[in-house]
């Protein structure tokens, strides 16, 4: 049955392709990966990490789909800085998977380019660390652009892009107050965590929940957004082109 169920799928995801073939695709999807910790009670597992660790292995799958989609840039949401409060006993496992994932996705023979963005001077000293120096030796590879957020938060996210426009400009021996009475647009959007994220094209979340939760607040602002039923390890490519479909049909128009 479940060979049968594989070859089915197959066939299904080579129709999608050929009906996607031509249409509009964003560049940069972001994903917020949801529903771990509901599956992983849904498939019987006593101890939810196992929904943490199943997710953390279609973190690589999901980036090869989107490589074979043609899509430039990915955002993948893994840890809010919301939940950094979690108790040290749910948060240092979780902590652990995810410098795992990471390590894969960095992993010599991989083609992607992979930073690491959101308020790391809030995570563990170690955890950082290993984030940082497995994401550097991706820099310079030509595949795939990957953000992974971890302790993202969207507001801080804005907050830190200001605050960081402004010891720029004092650091270059600019006035504060000059610098308050010109501020624009682009000294938040030039000083946001990822320097190649400025704008999101499409925003999918896993598990139901229809809400941003704060992610990518700035990048978002005409982003389209698409929810999926699928708990985030139960995610396959079918469900990612059915959302590039989705995205396909939708006119554009930029807030005009």
């Amino acid at each position: 049955m479940r060979a049968l169920r594989s070859a089915l799928e197959a066939v299904y995801v080579r129709r999608l392709n050929h009906k996607l073939e031509g249409l509009p695709r964003p560049r940069h999807v972001a994903i917020m990966l949801d529903g771990n910790r509901r599956w992983a009670r849904g498939a019987g597992h006593q101890d939810v990490r196992e929904g943490y660790r199943v997710g953390g292995a279609k973190v690589t799958e999901f980036l090869r789909w989107c490589t074979d989609a043609g899509i430039k840039h990915v955002t993948l949401w893994m840890l809010s800085d919301d939940n950094l409060h979690r108790p040290p006993a749910e948060l240092g496992p979780l902590l652990d998977i995810i410098e795992e994932t990471v390590r894969r996705i960095c992993a010599a023979g991989e083609p992607w380019e992979i930073e690491i963005i959101g308020a790391l001077d809030l995570l563990p000293g170690n955890t950082a660390r290993v984030l940082k120096e497995a994401a550097s030796d991706t820099h310079g590879r030509g595949g795939l652009k990957v953000d992974v957020a971890v302790g993202y938060g969207g507001r801080r996210e804005i907050v830190d892009a200001v605050r960081a426009a402004f010891d720029k400009h004092i650091g270059a021996g600019g006035d504060a107050r000059e610098l308050a009475a010109d501020f624009d647009l682009e000294h938040i959007s030039d000083n946001l965590y990822s320097p190649a994220g400025h704008d999101t094209d499409f925003i999918i979340r896993t598990s139901g929940e229809q809400r941003l939760s704060g992610f990518l607040l700035w990048q978002s602002a005409y982003a389209e957004v698409h929810f999926v039923d699928v708990l985030w390890p139960a995610f396959r490519e079918i469900d990612l082109l059915r959302a590039l479909r989705s995205y396909a049909a939708r006119d554009r128009r930029y807030g005009r």
